[in-house]
């Protein structure tokens, strides 16, 4: 059962704690959980032996290995089904989380009950923020199947906070969806960004009204921090359009935008540590305004599958350290994955960044065609967008726009060409992958 906020704004009292607080929360937790690897993980205590007891405060990490991805994949073919780095007995397992993977068998996480809680708590903070609330009633717009996160776990975290959830699931599809929210009118809605926007724009065809109409009032989206997509889901919905941050590895969810709308708060240092390290040499960044970096992880009071120094490759821009709404953890931006970014004649390019800049210009689907190899070209990007009904001289017009705005806002040279309206993978419950790889 979930305990009452403390205060109408915020879900938890650890979300105002000073970073002085915080740090000495985090300092006891950390040695606690640190413990308990030396103790039931056989994969840490293969991978850091003596170097887990010296662990007593979180400068101390520094010198520390991470725990890379493939490791995990490593151990999880090793020691089916849960891995190595399992620390729990499998009969306190009570829950197997699968990755969203594209390539493969996915990540398998497992979860013993107080794992859930963990797990719930965390994400309460994030979407509390995004402005749900006890006594709402959400539509669920994820993908309810294949074990992902924005699955059963949303639903969990709901029920936590109480939060009267409908569970119908982005593979029920648009017609669906939107008479489910026709007839039961619930007043919140979480799924993807572009998903979403795809269901406003077919709800006055399907049910006969726009979708501003239909009785939304707060909306969660991941991956939706574009100004130009918050933009088109505020106006299409008439809802305010929050963004929230997680991953299977360590959570469901635990970063979450409030209502200044300018980035996601870290809520919880009593459960987790998050740190930015410089992508390239693995040195840590200080988290202040401005700063770039790759998150990396490590779970505090997590007993099935916990992690320590867990790169994400999640690359984020630090977008302020204090807040009007109260809340003292730093925010961020997921700018896009260092292991998706393209490299073009030396410069550093994110495709989510291309993709903000063509949808200023035009509602039309975009992808990077990519004709080479790996991440690196000397030639110009190759980029299409969908022809919305333009005029020869329109397409024109709008083809030198794009490669203006990219060349002069990312130094980027590329090359646009248009493709009928329709050609591109609509979006859904599955991540649409904006690079397209093509034979040279």
């Amino acid at each position: 059962m979930a305990v009452a906020p403390f205060s109408a704004r915020h879900w938890s009292a650890v979300e105002t704690l000073s970073p002085a607080a915080a740090r000495a929360v985090q300092d006891e937790r950390l040695r606690e959980q640190v413990s308990y690897l030396a103790t039931h993980s056989a994969f840490y205590q293969a991978k850091l032996g003596a170097d887990l007891a010296k662990i007593r405060t979180v400068e101390d990490l520094a010198g520390l290995p991470f725990t890379e991805k493939q490791e995990l994949r490593d151990s999880l073919a090793a020691a089916p089904p849960l891995g190595t780095h399992v620390a729990a007995e499998i009969s306190e397992v009570v829950q197997i989380q699968a990755s969203s993977g594209t390539t493969g068998s996915p990540s398998y996480v497992g979860l013993t009950t107080s794992d859930i809680t963990t797990w719930c708590e965390l994400g309460a903070r994030a979407l509390y923020a995004n402005g749900f609330r006890p006594g709402d009633r959400l539509l669920h717009a994820f993908g309810m199947s294949k074990g992902f996160v924005g699955g059963l776990p949303i639903v969990q975290i709901l029920q936590y906070m109480g939060i009267v959830d409908i569970p119908v699931g982005a593979e029920a599809g648009a017609e669906r969806l939107l008479r489910v929210q026709a007839d039961q009118r619930p007043n919140a809605l979480i799924g993807t960004p572009y998903f979403l926007a795809h269901l406003a724009e077919q709800a006055p065809k399907i049910v006969g009204r726009p979708a501003r109409d239909l009785g939304v009032r707060a909306i969660s989206v991941g991956g939706g921090g574009l100004p130009a997509v918050r933009e088109k889901l505020e106006s299409l919905w008439g809802a305010t359009s929050r963004e929230m941050l997680g991953g299977t590895d360590i959570a469901c969810t635990y970063w979450g935008e409030c209502e200044a709308a300018d980035g996601m708060h870290f809520l919880s240092p009593d459960l987790m540590i998050a740190e930015l390290i410089d992508p390239d040499t693995g040195e840590q960044i200080a988290p202040v305004e401005g700063a770039q970096g790759e998150l990396v992880y490590t779970a505090l009071r997590r007993q099935a599958s916990p992690l320590l120094r867990f790169r994400t490759r999640d690359h984020v821009v630090v977008t302020g350290t204090g807040c009007s709404c109260g809340r003292t953890g730093y925010k961020v931006r997921c700018i896009g994955r260092t292991d998706d970014m393209l490299i073009v004649r030396g410069i550093n390019v994110f495709p989510s960044a291309i993709k903000q800049l063509v949808a200023e210009l035009t509602p039309g689907e975009m992808r990077i065609r990519a004709d080479f190899e790996g991440h690196s070209t000397q030639r110009p990007l190759p980029v299409v967008v969908e022809d919305t009904g333009l005029t020869p001289e329109q397409q024109t017009g709008l083809r030198e726009s794009i490669e203006q705005r990219i060349r002069s806002a990312l130094n980027v040279k590329t090359v646009v060409d248009f493709v009928p309206q329709g050609t591109l993978k609509r979006p859904d419950h599955v991540k649409v992958n904006l690079v397209e790889r093509v034979h040279a």
